[in-house]
């Protein structure tokens, strides 16, 4: 018998959820309430710490690798550069996507904040010698996700709080950031 529910894969603990769920109707209200408090604590300084970590540990040397010819054509440096930056935020990018589609408007703000900040700060701290080759790319990536979740975002109050958050945590692109 298991005593530890650590010892579960997520896939396995997952089944057990479903399993729970279908099993004991009762004890879907506390399910979801549980989920909710998960998927509240939204901690944005954690989140762009993260992005600013996985866009600096980007390797170079990969980039080197990645590029040149292949059986596809030819990948320049400054293409494979923006591919590997955006397979790099697109977990970011899909769990603003998921907050949106899970009707948590507070947190898909909270969260794209936080990604945001991290794309900021890896243009402005990184010493990376990867970011050499990504010069243009750190605001590219920040206008896409803000465009995105302009686009979904329906309270106003939502699009001023983003604006002056814009302002005070990336001053130095916030004068096209917000025009937009």
């Amino acid at each position: 018998m298991i005593k530890n529910i650590d010892k579960l894969s997520p896939n396995d603990a997952l089944m057990v959820l479903k399993k729970l769920w279908n099993n004991y109707p009762k004890l879907k209200k506390d399910i979801l309430i549980e989920a909710e408090k998960i998927l509240s604590d939204i901690d944005r300084n954690e989140i762009a710490e993260n992005v600013f970590m996985v866009l600096d540990n980007i390797d170079v040397h990969e980039l080197w690798d990645r590029s040149g010819p292949s059986t596809n054509g030819y990948s320049s440096p400054d293409e494979m550069a923006v591919q590997m930056i955006e397979e790099e935020l697109e977990p970011f990018n899909n769990e603003v996507s998921k907050y949106h589609n899970l009707k948590m408007a507070e947190q898909a703000k909270q969260y794209c904040m936080g990604v945001l900040k991290g794309i900021y700060e890896y243009d402005k701290e990184s010493q990376s010698e990867f970011k050499e080759w990504a010069t243009d790319i750190p605001p590219e990536c920040f206008s896409y996700l803000l465009d995105e979740w302009k686009k979904k975002c329906k309270r106003k109050k939502d699009l001023v709080e983003m604006n002056e958050f814009i302002k005070r945590e990336c001053p130095d692109w916030a004068k096209w950031a917000i025009r937009k």
